[in-house]
This record gives structure tokens, sequence and C-alpha cells, in this order.
């Protein structure tokens, strides 16, 4: 993996204040569309499959491409910001997402997938480039600006996801209603514009290389791995079948949108306070198993609940996605430097998401054979404990397991 280069200064005549404020409006921008693209999408997968008329597996694949790009793309930020550097590299994925999202009005099959897989693959590389942005840019403010970062994809996603609906019925067309979330991505990409062009402009000398994949045979590489994996299934599992699940159980799409905006909106609070809990090490691991034990419930609420209460699983499930920043926490603490740690971020999610991959496809096809959500969420509620166990493994020491890199993984650019 290479190393995020070091930190580039904007050019002498832009004040400190400046530079800062454009800083922190990046990764709030940034942050903001980095699920608003997928949570848009969920509450309108049931009037675009009558629209366009495809089938159950288009059904499956279409929750199932963001996963993927999330683990094939991300892979590829390596040479990307080793080629681009990483503010470049960042520019260039919010130019991916901008221009798929927009692909997206068009009504065909064709090209709804078209756009969402380079609209995800854009996604992708922010996902893996960020933590280590926010380690080079705020590296005394690193956990704040995680919350900041982690807080706003979560008002990003709320917001999608209980707007999808009445957009798409105030344009007229549910593909408008995913092409319209197009108009924030570019938002972003224009005010990341500026540390694009000054990050491609330096030719200081770049850091050590370290390669992700021998990272995946220590104790903190497969840790880290395995419990992005699970938790990843969980969280893209939901987020790609909730409103479906509830529309079946006769609930409608403006409702079922609003429980997977009132599942991101729940997150929000839980996001302050698990990173609060996170920087005092004695509670690094009740932070983790608060969260995971919502998961548990909330998936055995959905399961055995009726839909009139439907409040009780969203409200405990968006507890439950409070893992998700608590794991970026850690990743961008685990490295001794900005490579390893972008190493283990691209580790983590590479893999991690393609085990997560099953989750969202695997379920909607076992959906479709038994025309009953049942046996999926069986699956997701087995799948819960097993993200007990691995949160409370990785949370054992109050800080990220560490052990000295081989030698073969660090080298020269």
């Amino acid at each position: 993996m290479v190393a995020a280069p070091a930190a580039v200064p904007l050019p002498a005549t832009r004040s400190s204040w400046t530079t800062g404020a454009l800083m922190i409006a990046a990764v709030v921008l940034v942050g903001l569309n980095l699920r608003s693209g997928i949570a848009s999408a969920a509450p309108l997968f049931h009037d675009l499959e009558n629209l366009l008329g495809y089938g159950t597996l288009v059904a499956s694949l279409l929750p199932t491409i963001p996963v993927l790009c999330f683990a094939f793309a991300g892979a590829g930020t390596a040479w990307l910001v080793k080629h681009t550097r990483l503010e470049r590299a960042i520019g260039i994925a919010l130019l991916l997402l901008t221009l798929g999202l927009a692909v997206r009005a068009f009504e065909s099959t064709w090209l709804l997938l078209a756009g969402t897989v380079l609209g995800m693959c854009g996604l992708a590389i922010c996902n893996v480039a960020m933590p280590s942005f926010i380690r080079e840019h705020h590296p005394q403010r690193t956990a704040s600006m995680t919350a900041t970062y982690t807080v706003t994809m979560s008002v990003g996603a709320t917001s999608a996801a209980a707007l999808s609906v009445p957009v798409a019925a105030s344009l007229g067309s549910p593909t408008l209603g995913l092409a319209a979330w197009a108009i924030p991505a570019a938002l972003a990409l224009l005010v990341f514009l500026p540390l694009a062009i000054a990050g491609s402009r330096t030719t200081g000398p770049a850091g050590p290389h370290v390669s992700p994949w021998p990272m995946l045979a220590t104790r903190k590489g497969l840790l880290f791995t395995s419990m992005f994996g699970v938790q990843a299934l969980l969280v893209y599992s939901l987020l790609s079948w909730l409103p479906h699940i509830l529309i079946s159980r006769g609930s409608d799409p403006a409702t079922a949108g609003f429980m997977l905006g009132l599942v991101q909106a729940i997150s929000i609070p839980t996001v302050l306070l698990l990173l609060w809990m996170a920087s005092k090490p004695r509670l690094l691991r009740p932070a983790f198993m608060l969260t995971c034990g919502a998961a548990v419930a909330g998936f055995l609420a959905l399961l055995l609940l009726p839909v009139e209460f439907s409040v009780v699983p969203s409200v405990l499930t968006g507890l439950g996605l409070g893992i998700f920043p608590l794991l970026m926490l850690m990743i961008s603490r685990s490295g001794n430097n900005a490579a390893e740690t972008t190493a283990l971020s691209t580790l983590a999610q590479s893999v991690g998401y393609l085990i997560a991959a099953l989750g969202p496809f695997g379920l909607g096809l076992l959906q479709g054979v038994l025309g009953s959500w049942t046996v999926p969420l069986v699956i997701l509620v087995g799948v819960t404990l097993l993200q007990i166990f691995l949160g409370y493994r990785i949370s054992g020491s109050g800080r990220p397991p560490s052990e000295p890199l081989d030698p073969e993984t660090v080298g020269p650019r």
C-alpha cells in the first residue's frame, strides 16, 4: 500500500484561518456525501423495480454494487494516491461520484447499474483515503475530526433516506430522485478543488510504501478485517433492505424511508457518545459492547415485532451503527505513520467489504426464493452475535492491538 504523502500546504497567499476552514469544510462535505448516494436508493428500490421492470437478480445486485465497489475500487486507492497524491485522489473520487449519481437520471436499467458502479467507485476511494487525510491535516484533532466526519455521514444518510421518496415524487420519477443527490456531490467537489490543485503541485519526497496484504497475517490485521466485514455486512444489509422489509409487511414507501432515516438519525448522538467513551481507555470495551448489544436487540426486534412497532428496531439498530466510527477511530490511531494507517484501512475495507457483499446480495436472493424475510433476519441475528465476540476481542487492551511490521511490508515508493 502506498503511503499518503505528507500534508501539502496551500499557497502562501491564503491565511492559516482560511486554510483551516477549507480543510474542515472539505471533511464535512465529503462526509455528507459518503452515504447519501446509498441511503437515497433503498427507499426507491420498489418504485425503480416497477418502473424499469427488472427481476430478482438485478434487484439483489443493485444494493450489492456499492459493497463490491468498496472492496475492489478501495484496493485501487493505493495506485491512485501514489500517482496523483492524496488530495487529488479524493478530488477524482468526488468527480466519479458526481458523474455516477447524475447518470442515474435516465430511465434505463443499464445506466442505473453503470451510474451506480461509477459513483460507488468514487465513494470507495474516499472511504479509504479520508482517514489518512484526517490524520495528515488534523493530527492533533484526530478524534474530533473523526467525530465530525462520521456525524456528517449520518446526517447525509438521514437526509437522503428520509427525503428520497418526497424528492422523487416532486420530480415525477424515482430515477430523477436518485440523480438529485449529484448536486451535493458537485458542491463537495467544488470545495475540494483548491486542495486537489494545491496538492498536485508538491514535488517533495514520497513516504515509505506499506503493503496492506501481509498485515492480514497479523492479529491486528485479522481482527480489524473480520470486524469490518461483519459490521459492514450488517449495515449494508440494513440500509439496502429495511424499507423493502417494512413495505412487504404493509408499510407505505414514505414511512419505510422515514424509518431508514430514523436509523441514521439515532446514530448521530450515538456516534458522539461512543467516541467520547472511546477517548477513555477504560470505556473503550463498554462502548463496543453497548453498540454491539444494541445491534443484537435491534435485529431481534425487526424479526419478532409487527410493522406497527417498526420504530423500536429502527432506534436499536441506529444505536448499533455506532460500531463504524469506533473502528475508523481505531484505524486512524493504529499505525506509526500515515502509510501504516492507510495500509490497514485498505486491508480492512477491501477484504471487509468483500465479506459484506454476501449480505445484500445473498439475503436478497434468499428472500426472492423463499418469499419471506424470516430466514434472512435469523441469519442477521446470528451475525450480530459474531460481532459481539469480535468487538470484545478487538477492544480488550483499550487501544488497537499493535505489533511490528514485517520488514518486507515496508519499502520505497
